[in-house]
């Protein structure tokens, strides 16, 4: 019992830890988010204000810059502890540290999934989706933004140890992404034409267990192989 209480309470101080930082450091929640709302807003700008146009290709649109501002937050997941010693503090800690990692993933998908999921809505009716998308959208978006983070999180401990790895990781990242891009935008395309969408939701839930599973183990293993 007491171990348990421990794990949990080493939970909840990185992740206090890391929300703390990000709050002082405030550009780093607001630079995805701005990111995000103008990839969006472009759109209209050059592919014309035609509302059937932007209406089908909005869940492409809203998906794929919640992707790329996603990315664009996840280099300095680790890369600030790195450099100033925490992490291999971390690898030295007594708590396990795949639960260590599990919390400052979550932590980034607190400071950046869940503002694009707020924003996002907003965003839709600039791209006349349609009405019965919007529950698809926030499902996906809700689903799928944490998978993103923990996946992210694998390739950004790969490269933790390099001076200029942006271009590796998204070339590591990428492809993992694909998959969840791909049901996400099917089940809200489906949500439009009225058909049912649970069956794209059931995969990316499905996604997200594995990832919770098996990505803390990943992402453990990567940071160890990264600062030897």
């Amino acid at each position: 019992m007491n171990r348990g209480i421990s794990y949990t309470s080493a939970f909840y101080t990185l992740l206090k830890r890391d929300i703390q930082i990000a709050i002082r450091h405030r550009g780093d929640i607001f630079n995805p988010l701005l990111f995000f709302i103008l990839v969006v807003t472009l759109f209209p700008l050059g592919i014309g204000p035609e509302p059937q146009v932007l209406s089908r290709v909005a869940p492409g649109i809203i998906w794929v810059a919640a992707l790329l501002a996603s990315m664009l937050s996840l280099e300095r997941l680790f890369k600030a502890d790195y450099n100033d010693g925490s992490l291999e503090q971390m690898l030295l800690s007594p708590q396990p540290l795949s639960l260590m990692v599990l919390a400052k993933v979550f932590a980034h998908w607190i400071l950046t999934g869940v503002p694009l999921i707020l924003v996002a809505p907003l965003l839709a009716v600039l791209l006349h989706l349609d009405q019965n998308s919007y529950v698809a959208l926030v499902a996906t978006l809700a689903i799928g933004t944490p998978v993103l983070s923990l996946l992210g999180a694998i390739g950004v401990a790969l490269t933790v140890g390099l001076r200029k790895g942006g271009v590796l990781l998204s070339l590591l990242i990428l492809p993992l992404y694909i998959p969840v891009l791909i049901f996400a935008t099917s089940a809200i395309d489906a949500a439009t034409f009225g058909l049912s969408y649970t069956g794209h939701l059931a995969f990316i839930g499905a996604m997200l267990a594995g990832s919770l599973i098996l990505a803390p183990i990943a992402i453990g293993a990567s940071l160890r192989v990264s600062t030897n």
